[in-house]
């Protein structure tokens, strides 16, 4: 139990804009083959996709805060955001599980007020594909 609430939290972490790697404890995990693939990637799906519900619910909430001093992003990034969003929209969630762009892309949604319904459906898509294609790869290789 320990390992995979261990693996859930490192799945959530890495989902939010703080960087982290599940990736690794995914890996090790298979290679000990204590669990069932299924709850490895149950588990780990079910983290990312929170952290990127986190990630979607700050977007969504931040804009009322963006005439403060303190605002984290300059009007030029936030229109930025807003374009390439509307340039995309939710097909770029696919993206989601992508490192670096992946995190940002499930904020600029919250902020676009993508629903929520189609936010969750693309976003666990595309982060249980590349959990899987992980898992099969690492299976395949030993």
């Amino acid at each position: 139990m320990l390992a995979l609430t261990g693996l859930f939290f490192a799945a959530l972490i890495a989902a939010t804009l703080i960087p982290a790697q599940s990736e690794a404890v995914l890996v090790a995990l298979l290679l000990a083959g204590t669990q069932p693939v299924w709850l490895l990637l149950l588990v780990a799906t079910a983290g990312n996709v929170l952290g990127a519900a986190i990630n979607w619910t700050i977007g969504r909430f931040l804009m009322r805060f963006s005439d403060h001093p303190r605002f984290p992003f300059s009007v030029r990034q936030v229109v930025q955001a807003q374009c390439w969003y509307g340039r995309w929209g939710w097909v770029s969630l696919f993206g989601s599980w992508l490192p670096i762009i992946g995190d940002p892309i499930t904020l600029a949604a919250g902020m676009m007020r993508e629903p929520f319904w189609r936010f969750i459906l693309v976003v666990t898509l595309a982060k249980f594909g590349r959990y899987a294609a992980l898992a099969f790869v690492t299976l395949s290789v030993i």
